[in-house]
């Protein structure tokens, strides 16, 4: 019992020190004179994924790669089958083209080719150079799409994060900023002691904790903001959100872990959670060009692959 409460104060811990370090670096940021899109795109994107970033390489070290993995194939099936699936059922998520012919197609190819490094067993110190070098290019694609007023998305994003910190001094905004750092290292320390200890315990895997209590753990920032948009009826930014936070988790977090400590991969994830992976991804498509919006029978359809993936994964 003591193992579950440490693990479930790692993940709060965790996901606080998430939020202060975002208000804090958001903060800091705008005293410096960036642009609410500059902030949207780099410390509320990266801020969002330290929590996943903090787990993977913390696994990483200790060895357990496949917690790393998991944490991060297991969010980004929950984020398309978990985090969709419940906003859709609350209120009709819209697609937009740019959804369609950049968002998905970027999420599709990096997918598939975090699959296609995985094949050999292993995530080397090159291939997580090289998705880095991916993250980026993509961001700073993304940066001058912004600057051209073709991607508003980030700014918009930004906007509520930096009305909540105008007022923040400099000292209150490095003091959040470094509690978030802290907060995290313990939060992620927590997190993934207790649950080797737990999956030890009771004999159940490390992939399995990986891709259940903890990536469902770490994606519930992405959850509750999905949720809480759907309740009132803000879906517009929801689908490109969730699209983003997975090309994010394979780009910079898969590819930061790999160049700290190259990363394991099993044939138990290879020839089962990353075809889920993909095949929930795909699925996505019909979904979303049915009628250019994701509406309860679609969040229907997405909640029940997720049920089916848990059936044959547990």
């Amino acid at each position: 019992m003591t193992a579950y409460l440490l693990l479930a104060l790692g993940l709060v811990i965790l996901l606080i020190g998430g939020k202060i370090l975002v208000d804090g670096a958001s903060a800091i940021a705008l005293k410096l004179g960036m642009s609410s899109g500059l902030i949207g795109l780099t410390i509320v994107a990266f801020g969002t994924s330290a929590p996943e970033l903090l787990v993977s390489v913390s696994a990483a070290l200790k060895g357990n790669s496949d917690i790393s993995i998991g944490n991060v194939v297991g969010s980004n099936i929950a984020n398309i089958a978990l985090v969709l699936g419940f906003s859709a059922i609350f209120y009709p998520i819209l697609i937009k083209r740019t959804h369609l012919r950049f968002d998905y197609l970027v999420t599709v190819l990096v997918t598939i080719l975090f699959f296609g490094l995985a094949l050999n067993g292993s995530i080397s110190l090159w291939e997580g150079i090289l998705l880095f070098l991916l993250f980026v290019v993509f961001n700073v694609y993304l940066f001058k799409s912004i600057q051209g007023g073709i991607n508003t998305e980030a700014e918009t994003e930004a906007e509520e994060e930096i009305e909540q910190v105008k007022g923040y001094g400099w000292l209150q905004s490095i003091g959040l900023f470094l509690g978030g750092i802290v907060g995290l290292y313990f939060g992620s320390e927590l997190l993934v002691e207790n649950a080797v200890g737990i999956s030890r315990n009771f004999g159940v895997s490390e992939r399995i904790i990986g891709v259940t209590i903890i990536a469902i753990g770490t994606s519930l920032p992405e959850l509750i903001t999905s949720v809480m948009a759907a309740l009132a009826k803000k879906t517009d930014l929801a689908l490109g959100n969730i699209l983003g936070s997975n090309i994010m988790n394979i780009l910079s977090i898969i590819g930061l872990t790999a160049i700290i400590k190259p990363i394991g991969v099993s044939d138990a994830f290879i020839y089962g959670d990353f075809l889920w992976m993909i095949g929930i991804t795909l699925l996505l498509f019909p979904l979303m060009k049915r009628k250019m919006q994701l509406s309860k029978l679609e969040g229907g359809i997405l909640l029940g692959s997720y049920a089916v993936y848990l059936f044959f994964l547990l």
